[in-house]
């Protein structure tokens, strides 16, 4: 994933960059604010400019990692047309590849771990991860229903079904083995045959 931080400030960007890095190798509790002004080539001065604590600095990490992954499943998430399989399968593979990104595991250990400090922090974060990727999700699979192709009663449901037998394989066993650990089928794969399985049970040929 490009992992780039959308700041018009470039200052700004390189202490978010570099305050990332540390908190993400270090933990909250042994990152100093001193070594991350030197490497963002600021002074310690500017950066209490921009960030009024470690607190407002790690806070400020978090939600650019956020605003990061829901760029990218926005470039996903707007346009897509044809056939449900089509439309589907654009989500899943975006969601396979976004789930499989190391950075990505990175980000949510990160938050997981500081979760009891930053409690409001971490709600926020994962309350919007629901939104940006369960929603255009829920969204797709209604107009799909509206036009005959699916059958489903509860979408959210569904939704969480098909993201789940994505993010299980790709996320969540990497995330508790290690990232050394890797899965045997490739993310493509994993994303097909999780769009083959939805659909056995959504298809509108279903009764």
């Amino acid at each position: 994933m490009n992992d780039t931080l959308f700041d018009a400030d470039p200052r700004r960007a390189a202490i978010l960059r570099q305050a990332r890095r540390h908190f993400m190798t270090r933990g909250y509790a042994a990152t100093r604010i001193e070594p991350i002004a030197r490497e963002a080539a600021v002074s310690t001065a500017t950066l209490y400019t921009y960030f009024q604590s470690k607190d407002d600095l790690f806070a400020a990490v978090i939600v650019s990692a956020s605003d990061a992954f829901a760029a990218e499943m926005a470039k996903v998430t707007h346009g897509a047309e044809g056939p449900a399989r089509v439309q589907i399968l654009q989500f899943a593979l975006a969601y396979a590849n976004f789930m499989g990104d190391p950075f990505v595991r990175s980000v949510f250990r990160l938050v997981m771990a500081e979760r009891p400090r930053f409690k409001d922090v971490a709600e926020g974060f994962f309350e919007k991860g629901r939104s940006d990727f369960g929603a255009p999700l829920i969204a797709c699979l209604s107009r799909l229903c509206d036009a005959g192709e699916l059958q489903i009663s509860k979408r959210s449901w569904a939704a969480g079904q098909l993201m789940g037998m994505i993010e299980h394989p790709l996320f969540f066993v990497p995330l508790v083995t290690g990232d050394d650990v890797h899965v045997a089928r490739p993310a493509d794969l994993i994303a097909e045959d999780a769009v083959d399985t939805f659909l056995a049970r959504y298809g509108s040929h279903q009764g």
